[in-house]
């Protein structure tokens, strides 16, 4: 069963960086296309991004194209999100969340998430 672990939230001004980590405490989170969701105090949690299996497919929200980026390492067994410009609308806590089939490439059908990190983003 895999498990994943989200680090990396933190408080952050407007306009700053914070770049999210994603890795596996048990099993290995290479085999499966791996997505990172978001949820807002109020909101419906939504996919930010997602990253295929072979780090080849690559697919983010409307409201983060150009600001956040995504990206896998196998070796290192791990996925980040990468977030610039941040605003106060990307406050929320946000979940690396992992696909319930192997060698897909998208997100459609999660089958396990991490326990979320908050990332805060003060004006």
């Amino acid at each position: 069963q895999l498990q994943l672990v989200e680090s990396g939230g933190g408080l952050v001004q407007s306009g700053g960086s914070l770049r999210l980590s994603c890795t596996a405490s048990r099993s290995a989170l290479r085999y499966y296309a791996i997505g990172w969701f978001r949820q807002a105090p109020g909101k419906e949690r939504e996919e930010v991004a997602c990253i295929g299996q072979g780090g080849g497919t690559k697919k983010f929200a409307e409201s983060v194209k150009g600001r956040f980026s995504i990206s896998r390492d196998h070796y290192k067994d791990t996925v980040w999100l990468q977030m610039d410009r941040l605003n106060p609308e990307d406050t929320a806590v946000y979940y690396c969340a992992g696909a319930s089939r192997v060698y897909g490439n998208d997100c459609d059908d999660i089958g396990t998430w991490g326990q979320g990190t908050q990332v805060t983003v003060s004006s």
